[in-house]
Formats: C-alpha cells, structure tokens, sequence
C-alpha cells in the first residue's frame, strides 16, 4: 500500500511527466507542413512573445479528416518544464482545426489546413521559453509535432562569424562568436543559470548547446571559443521553381503528364572537388506559388518531382538523402536516392507541391551521423544565416526563459 500512495504522489506532483515526442514526421498522406511566425521563415519558428504563430499543411487524402492540436511548454533540453497550462497559456487547446478548405482545378485532391495561435480558443502565450504543437487526428493518434521557440528581448546578443584558426578546417568550417550583455537582468551564477543554442540556416537538427562562457565583463559575457562553435561551412543549397506546372523552368528540364505532372530536373554532380561559386539560395527554405491559379494555398498542383545525381565516390555502406526545409530536414526512405544501375546514377522521385524549393544532398552513415560536404563540400566562403538563442532560469526559478536572440550572416565572415 505504502508502494502505491508514493506512486500518486509522484503523479500528483508533476514528477512523473510523459516525455515529448519531437519532430514527429509526418506519415505520407500530410504534406508541404509551413510553420512560420512573422519572418516567415517555416520549420522550427523563433518568434517574439506576443507575435503570431502559423501552421499551413495539406492531408492529400482530401477527405476533410478532422484534426486537434495541443501546445507544450518544454525546459532548455526539451523534457516538459515544470509550468502547468494555465500558467504558460490564456485559453485552451486540444481543440479542432476548424480553418480548411478543399483543392480546386486540381488533379491531386487535398484538404488544405491552416492553424493560427492566437486564436478565440488559445488566446495567449504567456511565458517565453521552448515549445512544442502536436496534431492529432480524430483517434486522438499524433500524427506529428513541431518544435518552437518564444523569446522577449532583454538581454542583446551581439553575433559575429569568423574564420576557424584550427587550420584543418580554415576553408572548410564556420566560427560563432557572440557576446551577451544584460543591463536590465542581473545573470547570476551564468555558469548555471544561462544556456544558449546556436543554429545555422534555422536547422534544430545539427545545433550546438551546452556551452558555459569562457569569461566576463561587467553585465557581458563572452563566448569566443573556436571548435566548440564551429560549424561546416557547407555549400550553397540547389534549387528548383516549379510554379509553372506546364513549363520547364529553373532546373527543370522536361515535362510529362501521366496521372499527375511529372518534373524532371537537370542531373546534379559532385561538388566537393569543385571551386566554391557563389549561387544565391534562401538556405534551405521554400516557398509555395503556382502561375496556375490564384489562391495558391489550394489551387497549386502536387508534382512528382525526379531528381538524379552524379556520384561515382563509395558510400562504404552509407546512403545518399534529400536534405532541405520542405519536410524539416527529416531524413526517411521517401528521402533517400536509390542507384539506378541502368543509368548509373542515384534517383529519388517525390511529391512537391508548386513553388520554389532550396535542396541539397547529404552522405548518411551507417551510425547515422550526417556528412554533409560528401556530395557539396564545404567551404569557409558560404552564404549561411546563424542564430543564438540565450536562455534564463535563476536560482529557484521552476522553466527556462528565453531572453535574447541574435543572428548573423556568413557573407560578413571575417578573420
């Protein structure tokens, strides 16, 4: 008995909490998923307490299923904070997605969705900090998650990118320095009590956290470290635009209509051993439009998509992946190339919805560490955005708040 009065008691008191599932990918009937807040910028969205959170997606299904949505206040390390809903949100989720509408003029049906925070049922974020929105669908089954960050800015957070001063990685790597400074907040014990998290090109999947200051000034503190911040400089993303569904356009090189349209790109090499040339991109992200309709968000077309590259190093048992914002960087078989011993080269075909798309490739190992400069290389001159996100919770304190946000371009890298 003594057994089971100590069980609820933990339950009781919030210890034992159900841990989050991140990143839930979404099964294959749930595409082109656009989680944005006012920068427009979709994936893992960083917004300001107070600004609007978007979710986009379409079920190709297109049988207007209906789905619910919760919202999670998460600690710096993403496990559930301590904050009971009342305390980090106005209103209530779990509630349905009421906003949908069917496709028109199209030859791939699909019931599009659009959820907004706030909303009349979830009126206010109140706290900043790490969080999570899980949808699910009418059997209360998630169907997938994504991950998002609310900052209030107190502290400034100045960011620089420097060449690394390891030579081994002088053309090849990526250096954040950045500095905190909080005259309004008193940061103390910093080596307890501040977290920060670097990102580049708004990818949760490779940041880098766990980092302590190396020292301080007065109200900054300052984080000048070299391999402990330094990221592969990578290459400049590819590209395809497929806004015109009947015509080739930028990559595409022909056409087809079978059941749905059908576009081929443009074969892609290997460019590791090639000279960096600089190609504008927008780092990874995408953008939907369609020259076929007004309203894209239900009248632009699902495509099939072929890409093939040109590869004639050895994976030594790795495997070869579509890496990009349209499905938050998430690596799966509908991702993977597959080699064509008929034309000797690696093949994918999946379903875009119209628009702009940045992509790229990467080297999968069998460990499951991602190379990404196998196909692209990577070079110190690379067009990438960066941002540090710097987190709170002083002595006593019961969440991670997060109190600045800083950013920087490598197109301003210096020594």
């Amino acid at each position: 008995m003594k057994y089971f009065f100590a069980w609820a008691l933990l339950l009781f008191s919030g210890i034992i909490v159900a841990q989050p599932k991140l990143d839930v990918p979404a099964p294959n009937y749930i595409k082109t998923i656009e989680f944005t807040g006012n920068s427009g910028i979709t994936g893992n969205p960083v917004i300001a307490l107070g600004e609007t959170l978007t979710l986009k997606f379409d079920d190709i299904i297109g049988d207007e299923a209906d789905y619910y949505y919760t919202v999670e206040h998460l600690n710096y390390d993403w496990t559930p904070s301590a904050l009971v809903k009342s305390e980090y949100m106005d209103g209530l989720d779990n509630v349905r997605i009421f906003n949908y509408e069917n496709s028109y003029n199209t030859l791939q049906p699909y019931t599009h969705y659009e959820l907004t925070i706030p909303n009349r049922d979830t009126q206010r974020l109140k706290v900043t900090g790490n969080y999570i929105l899980n949808v699910f669908n009418n059997a209360k089954e998630l169907v997938f998650s994504r991950r998002f960050m609310v900052y209030q800015p107190i502290a400034n957070v100045q960011t620089l990118i420097k060449r690394s001063r390891d030579l081994q990685f002088l053309n090849r790597k990526q250096v954040v320095n950045f500095t905190i400074n909080s005259p309004d907040l008193l940061l103390r014990n910093p080596e307890r009590t501040v977290k920060v998290l670097l990102m580049q090109n708004h990818n949760l999947k490779n940041a880098i956290t766990n980092l302590e200051p190396q020292y301080s000034l007065g109200n900054e503190l300052i984080y000048r470290y070299d391999q402990p911040t330094a990221f592969w400089g990578g290459n400049e993303f590819l590209k395809f635009d497929s806004k015109d569904v009947r015509a080739p356009t930028v990559q595409i090189s022909r056409v087809e209509l079978r059941d749905l349209y059908h576009h081929f790109l443009f074969t892609d090499r290997t460019r590791d051993s090639e000279p960096y040339t600089y190609n504008p991109d927008v780092n990874g992200q995408f953008v939907v439009r369609t020259l076929q309709g007004r309203n894209q968000d239900i009248e632009a077309e699902y495509i099939w998509t072929h890409f093939s590259l040109m590869n004639y190093e050895p994976l030594e048992g790795g495997e070869l992946h579509l890496y990009g914002a349209f499905n938050n960087f998430e690596l799966d078989e509908s991702t993977r190339l597959n080699y064509n011993a008929d034309t000797g080269l690696y093949e994918n075909a999946s379903l875009f919805k119209q628009g702009y798309y940045d992509y790229t490739y990467v080297l999968v190992h069998p460990n499951g560490s991602i190379d990404p400069g196998f196909i692209n290389g990577n070079f110190e001159k690379t067009e990438n955005e960066y941002q540090v996100l710097v987190y709170f919770r002083d002595l006593g304190a019961r969440y991670d708040q997060i109190i600045g946000v800083g950013s920087a371009n490598s197109i301003n890298i210096s020594h």
